[in-house]
């Protein structure tokens, strides 16, 4: 089994472990050991403390602050953990009655050490630990089952040199054996300087402002990458080390022209400005194999395996001007235009134009209002807006593009990996919103409701191709898409006493979601287990439908059709085991989009010194593919763990079960059947305080102290424990660990 033939069951021999009536190994049998691999990579409550010092002060022109910061996280994974130290520095300063200036620095050093590898691939530490069979130990052990120590009495890892599958390989052994490093330097710099002045010696030019607004960011970051030359998928080549250096500069300017008077009940604020925004990356990275055990560096390393740089740019311009008007603090008007230009598209269709018009009532403000007492605050606003996206996931959506990274006899070798698109234009989003807010019984109820349509057009998609043209598709405009739904927000004070207050709030929301077009040459999109199609809602699930197993020989039953009618509904289906024709009979079943999510909270204080607080979310309705489960139960053969669901697997003529028989020869396609609900209810975040009376801490030479003790990420729950919805939107579980559950003390002190 491992890297010795050693048996896994301790009352019975490799000739007598198997009952030949029935060929089964015995269910008596009694495994030699009992280890856990998860247990063995994870690192159970993990260690995290942070510090900041923060100090300001200034004169009546002039205000400063500096903070310090130190963070250090052990990670959940051994031998993974994070580190960062940082530092804050603020000056703003009244120059004189005319000129204000100011300037923001930030800068930070982080340092990684990560499991390299995420996914469905055996380097993911997270996902092999996960598939790896129970039967297969951990530690190497001798004939007799009992752990084979080292010289110096340590344990020994397994690496499985005979298994039938993942030979020569522990993901455990990963944590250890190989290193992966990252380091960064991050520096940011913000710096104002206006011009003007609100005072009335100004004259006409009271309220005029000139402000110029600069920006940078600069981020440095360096990754070592080492697979060792004894175990894993570098001992071919005596182990493989590479190191990457990626630098990205950003940076933007302002210049901002405002207006802002007042004359009589009449107040108006005006604002025209101008943004360019600039970022470049460049990347570079080396990879050396035939190492020398011990030195981390390229140097010693033999062949180069391979080296590589590329950099990127990306830039956009904008125009922009507002208005806003009220009329007695009652009438609120506003309207916006703004025109922007982006280098992701050509130049002929780069620019785009954007506008916004929105009111607000307040309706408490009216004469006919006053005697009303119990409504503190009633408003009335309604919005309408048109916003753009240019982000498709390429910074060169537009241009044709060839990989040089295909040499052949000493010549430099092209393929061509994207087509062009001239005609593709931003994205547009067309927001209508109309909502109400009020105030009622002296604040002991808020309330807030919102009605919002979302109209988005020129999608910004991949266009399908025929896979004979040797691409499946280029970037373009494809289609509208609405979203429209309903918000509430409801905020109650149950109680307010002297000595004990109760807050409780809720939110709510129901969106709608549908496409509404798409293109006449391609009605739907079909991308793996989703559909884009007009009617339904974006991505919506587009497989196999499950008609359970066969009795009679175990094998998966489907729903298939022949034909379709021309709404896409199948004619006449019927129940088969072909699993060909299963794979592209094709069902809709729904998407990830929620009926209704929100959150709910409550906030209790005590004798004005005690407060605790409790926020939860929640989400019901929408679906979830189980990827997790699909890889654990097909095909179940040996090498793998399985669910425990293979425990109610198909096994004779006559069982009736929804698990189908194992084999490692068994066939499956996608199916409703690994479809779950993506409901849950979480309870996010639990903090208790303490805050010292006033007249006590100035005894102590402070004015605040507060302890408090949070609990975040406290419970889940779900349909399927492990499976956090509320961070995956893709529809799909994944190999990737849910939020850490975190409890944290702290202390605030401020003198």
């Amino acid at each position: 089994l491992g890297g010795e033939t050693y048996n896994p069951y301790k009352n019975y021999t490799w000739a007598t472990l198997i009952d030949p009536a029935t060929g089964a190994v015995r269910s008596d049998a009694v495994s030699a050991w009992n280890e856990n691999w998860m247990d063995e990579i994870e690192h159970l409550n993990a260690f995290r403390h942070e510090h900041q010092l923060t100090v300001s002060g200034g004169s009546a022109r002039t205000k400063a602050l500096m903070s310090l910061g130190f963070l250090d996280e052990d990670g959940v994974l051994k031998t993974t953990s994070f580190r960062r130290f940082s530092g804050r520095a603020n000056v703003d300063s009244q120059v004189n009655d005319w000129v204000k200036a100011g300037i923001n620095l930030s800068a930070a050093m982080t340092t990684a050490n990560s499991s390299g590898y995420t996914g469905s691939a055996y380097a993911n530490v997270w996902y092999s630990a996960q598939f790896m069979a129970p039967i297969y130990p951990v530690w190497l052990k001798d004939e007799t089952g009992k752990d084979l120590l080292d010289e110096l009495g340590n344990k020994q890892l397994d690496y499985g040199v005979t298994r039938p599958n993942l030979n020569d390989f522990s993901s455990v052994g990963t944590l250890y054996d190989d290193k992966f490093i990252n380091t960064g330097d991050n520096v940011s710099a913000r710096t104002y300087l206006a011009l003007g002045s609100d005072q009335d010696k100004a004259g006409w030019l009271k309220g005029l402002k000139l402000t110029a607004n600069f920006g940078v960011d600069y981020v440095s970051s360096n990754s070592t990458t080492f697979y060792n030359m004894y175990h894993g998928n570098a001992a071919s080549s005596n182990g493989r080390l590479t190191k990457s250096n990626g630098r990205t500069l950003s940076f933007t300017f302002n210049q901002l022209l405002t207006w802002n008077r007042s004359f009589g009940n009449h107040n108006i604020d005006l604002l025209a400005g101008h943004e360019f925004y600039n970022y470049s990356y460049s990347y570079l990275t080396a990879q050396k194999t035939n190492l020398v055990d011990g030195i981390m560096e390229l140097r010693p390393g033999t062949t180069i395996a391979d080296a590589d740089s590329y950099s990127n740019a990306y830039r956009i311009e904008s125009y922009l001007s507002r208005l806003n008007y009220n009329f007695k603090d009652r009438y609120y008007f506003s309207a916006s235009f703004r025109t922007d230009g982006t280098s992701r598209f050509y130049k002929d269709s780069r620019w785009g134009k954007f506008w916004s018009v929105g009111a607000n009532w307040r309706i408490t403000q009216e004469n006919f209002m006053q005697n009303v007492t119990w409504i503190n605050n009633l408003a009335l606003k309604v919005s309408y807006g048109v916003q753009g996206n240019d982000d498709l996931g390429t910074l060169y959506a537009w241009q044709s593009f060839y990989d040089l990274g295909y040499p052949n006899s000493g010549y430099t070798g092209a393929m061509i990996s994207s087509l062009e698109n001239k005609d593709l234009r931003w994205e547009k989003n067309a927001n209508f919103n109309v909502g109400l807010d009020a105030r009622l019984f002296g604040g002991r109820l808020d309330l807030s409701f919102e009605y919002f349509n979302r109209l988005t057009s020129d999608m910004l998609l991949s266009y399908p191709m025929a896979l004979s043209t040797g691409f499946t598709g280029y970037d373009a405009n494809v289609g509208t898409m609405v979203n429209k739904g309903l918000e509430l927000t409801l905020s109650a004070q149950l109680v307010d006493t002297r000595n004990f207050g109760w807050r409780v709030t809720f939110m709510g929301s129901r969106v709608n979601n549908k496409i509404l077009e798409l293109t006449a040459d391609a009605p739907e999109i079909v991308s793996g287990n989703y559909i884009y199609k007009v009617g339904l809602p974006i991505r919506t699930f587009y497989m196999a439908k499950s008609a359970g197993v066969d009795p009679t020989n175990g094998t998966s039953l489907y729903w298939v059709y022949d034909e379709k009618d021309e709404e896409g509904n199948p004619i006449n289906p019927y129940i088969s085991s072909d699993y060909a024709k299963a794979a592209v009979s094709k069902w809709y079943h729904g998407s990830r989009i929620p009926d209704l999510y929100g959150s709910a909270s409550m906030e209790l204080t005590f004798f004005k010194s005690i407060d605790l607080s409790v926020m939860t979310t929640y989400s019901i309705g929408g679906q979830m593919y189980d990827a997790l489960y699909v890889g654990a139960m097909n095909p179940m053969y040996t090498g793998n763990t399985w669910s425990k669901n293979a425990l109610r697997r198909w096994q004779k003529p006559g069982d009736r079960t929804d698990v189908p028989r194992a084999g490692i020869n068994a066939r499956y396609t996608a199916s409703d059947a690994y479809l779950i609900d993506a409901s849950y209810f979480a309870i996010k975040n639990i903090t208790l305080g303490y805050t010292l009376p006033a007249s006590a801490a100035r005894k102590l030479g402070v004015s605040l102290l507060r302890v408090y003790v949070t609990l975040d990420n406290m419970a889940m729950f779900n349909y399927l424990n492990g499976m956090d919805p509320q961070y995956n939107f893709s529809g799909s579980t994944d190999y990737v660990y849910s939020p850490n559950k975190t409890y944290t003390i702290g202390l605030n002190l401020n003198f």
